[in-house]
């Protein structure tokens, strides 16, 4: 029979719900139980592509024996981490505080009161390599827990009492600009001059670095800033972490080359380095970087969006039971698939071995490799004798053959659940690439997502964290509003509609409303009525996806700019006053909250273009203003029409702001002053280039 899971929406518990093991789904029925019972909890978080998740699950919790023993002695529980970040983001924290490290599955023991006091990661089924088994450490727990309650629960008060002393350290002195260049040289220190990308294997894609990488070198002129973000964005494209046949990114590198991936695709990762590689595009005019953003953009048109606008979760690393199948080939299978020439000039392009790459104990993936890229396109090309165009028409076709082939396999597991935050990621990567590159079918998506989440995940106007077989569930925590605003802001500046931007706003009161913290500053993860938790948590740091309090000085910034509201400033500064401590410490894992810093130590500009939204003059002054990279700046459209725009309404202050002779009009306010409105674009951007480092890239052309 299956458990209580079998009664969930998020596609990762119901997986779990044919397990001999009796999951509960985190809820007060459990709880009561483990307090009628006197058992401690077995709580088990993971993901849907998580590939070591499924190798526990196969391991241990579809395995009797274990299921027994759980069963007998424990109430266990499973989260969905995408469904519940908060419950993920504490007991994270407890399984860091307990064995310095953490990731998934995230395995906890709890007494019945929900205190933890035993905190690690996978537990094999048999001892192997030193990881106790799983079956061993529930008899010891279980053991313990019957022999000696009172010291199990003494740990755990001591662990919560850690966990409320590290939540309440007190805040550092004021950051200024020199913390810019402390994250740069740390950055410095981590970056791998050979393969790009920071640290050791496992290397993991991490955008906020680029997006502060490019601002760094746009605000200070240097090269090695700018080198470093290119020579990632490459390595990262040509290696195995990109897939080169359909498109999109992996989760991680399992090496320092980016060669072997993990293979799970994440919508989180899409929207990222969408945004890192059209930034990249702006700054350099690189095509390598165009047309990367294009190409992951149109996996998750192809694969991750539904019928309705909204975009699943992600893919997963698994198919027939083996990580990573649907994307390994053979040598030999593609001879045997493509004609002679096409063959060879796959196996080329692709670098394929014949003894793979997984080494000849790795069966069953013995002579099966990872598509990447040998060689640039254009070193290849050259090779060859063939203009570029020439060289990509012909691995075109056999991207096509092969794929064609791939799509004949089984493929691997999508979570079809839609995450208001991750939503938000993609709305902004969509807006920013639609200005950047001129695609309007990007703004379209993006402001179709908009709708889905508006009339979905927002009824009634209270927004929701998911969305799930017709059913919109779970209040939204603070990324969800963190990061639709920041999708919204976007999706403004590129098609300048005062309705995202009013919803915006309104979404930034309700969030000062249930989330900001009154007694130190800051956002809390989750809102003031929460009660699942014994502590409301603040995030600062950047993982693999930025974290809330970072998202939002960025967005206080720009509506207050935008808006004309200083308050909005004011509570970002609040923000980073509350944070200094932790950034000054480590500014390499705040990245993303520097971004934000770097806008507000300036220069910036407030850009208000006043003129009729058809008139070639008006779009003659947009559009380098969407092109270009400017990471310091808002823009405010204004049109000139009879009576009051809407915009007015949000930003009363452009009512001042009026065409010059009828002629569309451009205001450029700088550092606390305006210059003299223009109508010529070029006036316009050399206002902007006087108070800019000239990029990087305009000094290499001359």
């Amino acid at each position: 029979m299956p458990n209580r899971l079998i009664r969930e929406k998020s596609p990762y518990l119901r997986q779990h719900a044919d397990n001999p093991v009796l999951w509960y789904p985190w809820g007060e029925e459990a709880f009561a139980a483990a307090k009628r019972l006197n058992r401690p909890i077995f709580l088990s978080i993971g993901y849907s592509s998580c590939h070591w998740c499924h190798v526990m699950e196969k391991e241990s919790f579809e395995d009797g024996e274990t299921a027994r023993l759980l069963n007998d002695d424990f109430i266990s529980i499973k989260v969905d981490r995408e469904e519940r970040p908060d419950i993920d983001a504490h007991f994270m924290a407890v399984c860091q505080l307990l064995s310095g490290g953490g990731g998934w599955p995230l395995t906890i023991f709890l007494t019945p009161d929900r205190q933890p006091f035993f905190a690690g990661t996978y537990f094999p089924k048999e001892r192997r390599f030193g990881l106790i088994a799983l079956r061993d450490l529930i008899v010891r727990i279980a053991g313990a827990w019957k022999t000696n309650t009172r010291d199990l629960v003494g740990s755990a008060e001591s662990i919560a009492a850690a966990l409320r002393q590290t939540a309440d350290a007190p805040p550092s002195e004021s950051l200024g600009p020199e913390i810019l260049d402390d994250a740069f040289t740390q950055l410095s220190g981590e970056y791998d001059p050979v393969h790009g990308g920071f640290g050791r294997a496992p290397k993991f894609p991490l955008a906020h670095r680029i997006f502060f990488l490019l601002r760094y070198a746009h605000r200070t002129g240097n090269r090695r800033a700018l080198e470093m973000a290119e020579k990632t964005l490459l390595a990262m494209r040509q290696g195995g972490i990109f897939d080169q046949l359909g498109f999109g990114f992996h989760r991680y590198s399992t090496d320092s080359a980016w060669r072997i991936p993990h293979f799970e695709k994440m919508l989180y990762d899409q929207a990222l380095l969408a945004m890192a590689y059209t930034e990249a595009y702006q700054v350099t005019g690189r095509e390598e970087f165009r047309r990367t953003v294009e190409q992951t953009t149109s996996y998750v048109l192809r694969e991750l969006v539904s019928p309705e606008g909204g975009f699943f979760t992600s893919e997963d690393a698994d198919s027939e039971g083996e990580e990573g199948r649907f994307y390994l080939w053979e040598a030999g299978e593609i001879r045997s698939s493509l004609p002679p020439v096409e063959a060879e000039l796959a196996i080329r392009v692709f670098g394929l071995r014949p003894e793979g790459d997984f080494g000849p104990a790795a069966t069953p993936n013995t002579g099966k490799c990872v598509l990447r890229l040998g060689q640039p396109p254009s070193a290849l090309a050259e090779e060859m004798g063939i203009s570029q165009g020439e060289f990509f028409k012909r691995v075109a076709a056999v991207r096509a053959r092969l794929i064609a082939i791939r799509e004949r396999r089984p493929r691997p597991p999508k979570d079809t659940k839609i995450l208001t935050d991750w939503n938000g990621l993609m709305i902004a990567a969509l807006a920013k690439a639609a200005r950047a590159l001129g695609r309007d079918e990007f703004a379209a998506a993006a402001g179709k997502a908009v709708v889905f989440i508006r009339g979905k995940l927002n009824a009634g106007g209270t927004l929701k964290h998911r969305y799930a077989e017709d059913e919109a569930s779970i209040t939204a925590f603070l990324d969800d509003y963190a990061f639709l605003i920041w999708g919204l802001i976007e999706v403004y500046e590129t098609v300048y509609d005062p309705e995202p931007l009013a919803w915006a706003l309104r979404l930034t009161d309700d969030l000062m409303d249930g989330f900001w913290d009154h007694a130190r500053a800051g956002f809390f993860l989750t809102h003031r009525e929460s009660r699942d938790l014994p502590s409301r948590r603040k995030e600062v740091y950047d993982g693999a996806v930025p974290s809330g309090n970072s998202v939002m000085v960025g967005n206080l910034l720009r509506l207050g700019r935008l808006t004309g509201r200083p308050e909005l400033e004011k509570t970002a500064g609040r923000i980073v006053d509350a944070s200094a401590g932790s950034i000054s410490r480590t500014p390499a894992a705040h990245t993303q909250f520097l971004c934000g810093l770097d806008f507000a130590f300036g220069p910036a500009h407030e850009i208000v273009i006043v003129g009729a939204p058809n008139d070639p003059v008006t779009q003659r002054l947009l559009e380098p203003l969407q092109k270009r990279f400017l990471p310091r700046a808002t823009v405010l459209f204004c049109p000139a029409v009879e009576g009051s725009p809407p915009i007015l309404e949000l930003a009363p202050y452009a009512r001042a702001m009026t065409t010059v002779e009828g002629r569309p009009t451009a205001y450029v306010c700088s550092q606390f002053h305006c210059e003299s409105p223009t109508t010529d674009p070029k006036v316009l951007l050399e206002a902007l280039d006087g108070h800019n480092f000239r990029s990087v890239h305009e000094e290499k052309k001359g």
